[in-house]
Formats: structure tokens, sequence, C-alpha cells
């Protein structure tokens, strides 16, 4: 199955040549397919907070990325360059506080910084880890896919509806896609009959981002209002509910796009399995529980406004970009490490303990 997985790999978000980072912008898709180059950290920092990239995996990546042009600039600076590059790190870690993927490829980045020779070119050895970071997500997508489709396969084989919520692809990732590379491995594997998407308000990360995705390869795809998920459990046949993270707490508590909770909460309703797919960069074990997951509030007018009209009436709005989906709502997490069903405290402890698979 890995090598038609790879076959069909069709979109890259992120691409690193030249000494600058190149991001597809995701503002723009599914209308217009624009490279923003980032020749700087601040650059970086900007594209993350802004959401030309998005996606905690994509996020990490990018970040990584971010370190290696923030080094260039403070080697040519001179003097004490690595308390110089501490300020930029820490200016990329400010730039979304929800994504674990973010804290864990900075914390790699330093600590692969720390661990230098004494004669090794600190420039070259950044660089290299920022690169095996992007390459380990591209595997570790892989890996999850294959094990989510064994995870459909084995509670129901036959082709099924799925719904999703959000874009957890190729544009949020440095591969594949995690929920959604599970998605487009089911399909493969002839196990999808549709896919439902969430529109996911207010940035519509569904309908314009993971169903140009999935129609670009020909899988059948229906976007629905995010208000219509509970119908569509009770109505249309779906068996999973698949979605990302972008933070997963030591007792298996999810931080997943605002919306994710719900959905958790009427797939158990309706007896529909609930699975979330990412990679154990997003699992952050100093967290006890969701109730500590820091989650990030954006602008009120991304729901206010499109293109800058107001479309409400005068008042304030709350605009949460994350909920906490409880790990009792949760039949099982995929990670590349292997899977936790029922997940709890001491189930994510062991599997934090395991090696990759392969």
């Amino acid at each position: 199955m890995r090598d038609r997985l790879l076959a069909a790999e069709k979109v890259k978000a992120i691409d690193w040549r030249d000494g600058a980072l190149y991001l597809l912008d995701q503002r723009r898709l599914p209308f217009e397919q624009t490279w923003v180059a980032c020749t700087s950290a601040a650059a970086v920092a900007e594209a993350i907070r802004s959401m030309v990239v998005r996606g905690a995996p994509a996020i990490g990546i990018s970040a990584a990325y971010g370190l290696v042009l923030a080094a260039r600039a403070r080697l040519v600076e001179g003097g004490d360059w690595q308390a110089a590059w501490e300020e930029d790190l820490a200016l990329l870690a400010d730039s979304r506080p929800t994504a674990a993927n973010l804290f864990w490829a900075l914390n790699r980045m330093r600590d692969r910084l720390d661990r230098l020779k004494k004669h090794a070119d600190p420039l070259a050895v950044l660089e290299a880890e920022a690169v095996a970071i992007h390459e380990s997500d591209r595997e570790a997508n892989l890996t999850m896919a294959q094990l989510g489709v064994d995870l459909i396969r084995k509670h129901q084989g036959n082709a099924q509806a799925i719904l999703t919520h959000c874009n957890t692809g190729a544009l949020a990732t440095g591969g594949f896609g995690t929920a959604l590379g599970v998605i487009r491995g089911a399909f493969l594997e002839g196990m999808v009959e549709c896919v439902y998407v969430n529109e996911t308000r207010p940035w519509l990360q569904g309908s314009r981002l993971t169903a140009w995705e999935l129609a670009n390869e020909g899988i059948p795809v229906t976007v629905n209002a995010d208000s219509a998920g509970a119908h569509i459990l009770k109505t249309k046949g779906v068996t999973w509910v698949i979605v990302g993270a972008d933070c997963i707490a030591a007792n298996g508590d999810v931080a997943s796009k605002i919306g994710t909770y719900q959905l958790a909460v009427c797939a158990m309703h309706h007896g529909v399995r609930f699975m979330v797919v990412a990679p154990s960069s997003s699992i952050d074990m100093m967290l006890a529980s969701g109730d500590e997951i820091p989650l990030e509030e954006r602008d009120e007018r991304e729901l206010l406004e499109v293109d800058g009209k107001r479309l409400a009436a005068d008042v304030g709005a709350f605009n949460p970009v994350f909920d906490v989906t409880p790990a009792d709502l949760i039949d099982v997490i995929v990670t590349e490490k292997g899977i936790v069903e029922r997940p709890d405290t001491a189930k994510l402890a062991q599997l934090m303990c395991r090696k990759r698979l392969h």
C-alpha cells in the first residue's frame, strides 16, 4: 500500500530551496496558487500568524526552517549570535500558541544546536535538522495512513461514508496528511464511498482546502455547513468521524479546530466511531489534561467580515480557534508510533515510550 500512497502525493505546501522557504499561500486557495517566499525568521513567524501556512505539523516544519534562516542572519551579524538566535526562536514560538508541533520542532532545533560539536558548521547542522523534521513528518503521514486504514478495514471493510472537519491533508503537513491521509488511503483500498466535509467556519478550511484536495484526486466529496454535522451523522450512514489534532494532552484530551468537540459528542450519540490522527509530536506529556492546553482566540473580524465587508450587526464576536475534545469521547488516536484505543494517561505514556513504527 505504501507505493500507492506515495504515487498519490500530488500537493506540496512547503518547499525549501535555494536558501529560502516557500509556502503555498493557503489564504488564496482554491482560486489562486501563490507561493510566498520567506527569507527571515520574522517573515516565517508572520506567515504562521497570518495563516499563509496552517496545520500543526506544517507550522512546526516551517518554524524549523525559520530557525535556519535566523541562524544564517545572526552568523553574518557576528557577536553572540546564539543569544540573538534565541530571540528569533521566541518570536516563532509566539506565532501560534496551541500547536504543540511548533514547540516540539523549536525545542528539537535548540537541542540540536546544544549538541553541536566544536568545529561543526552550525548553519549546515541546523539545515540538516530542519530537513530531517520535514522528512520525518512525511514518513509519519504514510505510517499513520496505513494504521488508520487497517482500523477502518477491521471494523467495517465495505465502502462507507466518512465525515471530517477542517483540513488535515497535504496542505497541513509535510506529506500525505494526517486524518486526510487515512481517508486517502481508505479510498485507495475501496473503502470510501463519500467524504462529508464540514465547511469549518470562519476560515473555511474544509470547503476551500479539504474539498479542493479531495476533488483533485477524484475522491467523492460533499461540503456541508458545520451545523449540519449531527443531521449527517443521523441520516447519511457515516461510520467514522476522522479528524486531526493540534495538541494532545497526557490524558488523551485533544485540542483541535473549533467545532471538533461538538462532532465528538454527536458521534457518540449516534454510535459513530471517532478517530484522531496526529503525529506523536502533537502529544505534550507535560500537560496533564485538556484544561491546560492554551486555546488561541483570533480577531473578531474573521467572524464579522468577509473581504473587509461587514456582514453582521454592530456587535462584538467570540472567535476561539480551537476546542478540547475529552478523551472519553475518542475511540482511537492514531500516531506513527502506533494506535491507542480509548485513550487515557497510562496508554499515552506507554505509547510515547515506543520507537516509531516502520
